[in-house]
C-alpha cells in the first residue's frame, strides 16, 4: 500500500448565485490576463520602447479572444477532434471544461500578429513583452487545475503522492504543482532577470525565444509525471501529446533566439 498525503479538498466553485457561478478556473484566465496586462504596461516603459500603454489597453481584449478562441478550438482538434465531429455543438460548450495551452498560444500569435499590424507595432518586440507576461496566466492555471482535481499525475510512491478524487485509490503525483513551478514560476523568473538587461531586450525575439524553449522544455519534464488523457493514452516510446505538440515550440524558440543573435551581429 502507497503512502499518500490527503488532497486538500476544495470546491471548483468559488460561490453562486441561483444559476450563476464563479469557478476557481475562470478566476484563473481573468487573474492571468488583468495581472499580465499590468505586468506589460510596467515592461513597456523600459527601453527601447515598443508600444504605448493605450495599446497594451487595447491588446488585453484581444489577448482574451486568442487565448479562449484558440484554448477551445486547440483542444478539439488536437485532443478530441472525433469526438467533435460526432457532436459538433458540443464544441461550444466551453463551461464542460476543454482547453489547450498549444491551442491558446497560437490564437495568442495569431490575433497578435494581427493587432501589430493594424497598429503599426513591431512584432518581435511586442511579442518579447507577451511572452514574458504568459507565464503568471499558467500558473493561476495549473494551480486551477489541482483545485479541479483534474490532469493528475501518474500512480506514485514519493511522500508528497496524493489520492484525488475520481482516479481510484493509488497516491498519484500532484503533477500540477509540479508544472506551476516549472512552467509559471520557474519561467516567469528566468524571464524577469533576462528582461532586467537591456542588451537583451535590444535583441528583439530573444525573449520570446527563450519562453518558447523554457516551456517545451519544462512541458516535456511536466509530462513525465502527468498521467496522459484516457482517451489518447500513451504515444510512440512512451510519449504524450503534450511533448509532441511542444516540439514544434522548441524548434521555433530555437529559432527565435539564434535568429535575435544573428541580427545583432550584422
Amino acid at each position: 500500500m502507497l503512502t499518500a498525503i490527503p488532497f486538500p479538498t476544495i470546491d471548483p466553485v468559488l460561490f453562486e448565485i441561483g444559476p450563476f457561478a464563479i469557478r476557481w478556473y475562470a478566476l484563473a484566465y481573468i487573474f492571468g490576463l488583468v495581472l499580465g496586462w499590468r505586468y506589460m504596461r510596467r515592461l513597456a516603459t523600459k527601453s527601447p520602447y515598443v508600444a504605448e500603454p493605450r495599446d497594451i489597453d487595447d491588446f488585453l481584449v484581444w489577448a482574451t479572444l486568442g487565448v479562449v478562441i484558440g484554448g477551445r478550438l486547440g483542444y478539439v482538434l488536437f485532443y478530441r477532434p472525433e469526438f467533435y465531429l460526432e457532436n459538433p455543438m458540443a464544441a461550444l460548450q466551453v463551461w464542460q471544461g476543454g482547453m489547450s495551452f498549444h491551442g491558446g498560444l497560437l490564437g495568442v500569435v495569431i490575433i497578435g500578429i494581427i493587432f501589430c499590424r493594424r497598429r503599426a507595432i513591431r512584432i518581435l518586440p511586442f511579442a518579447d513583452l507577451v511572452f514574458c507576461a504568459a507565464p503568471i496566466g499558467l500558473f493561476l492555471g495549473r494551480l486551477a487545475n489541482f483545485v479541479n482535481g483534474e490532469l493528475v499525475g501518474r500512480v506514485a510512491d514519493v511522500p508528497w503522492a496524493m489520492v484525488f478524487p475520481g482516479y481510484g485509490p493509488d497516491p498519484r503525483h500532484p503533477s500540477q504543482l509540479y508544472q506551476a513551478a516549472l512552467e509559471g514560476l520557474l519561467l516567469f523568473v528566468i524571464l524577469a532577470l533576462l528582461c532586467r538587461i537591456e542588451a537583451v531586450r535590444r535583441r528583439s525575439g530573444t525573449l520570446s525565444g527563450v519562453f518558447l524553449v523554457g516551456y517545451a522544455i519544462f512541458r516535456a519534464i511536466g509530462e513525465v509525471f502527468r498521467q496522459p488523457d484516457a482517451h489518447i493514452g500513451f504515444l510512440a516510446a512512451g510519449s504524450t501529446m503534450g511533448q509532441w505538440l511542444s516540439l514544434p515550440m522548441l524548434v521555433v524558440g530555437v529559432a527565435l533566439v539564434l535568429g535575435a543573435g544573428a541580427r545583432s551581429r550584422r
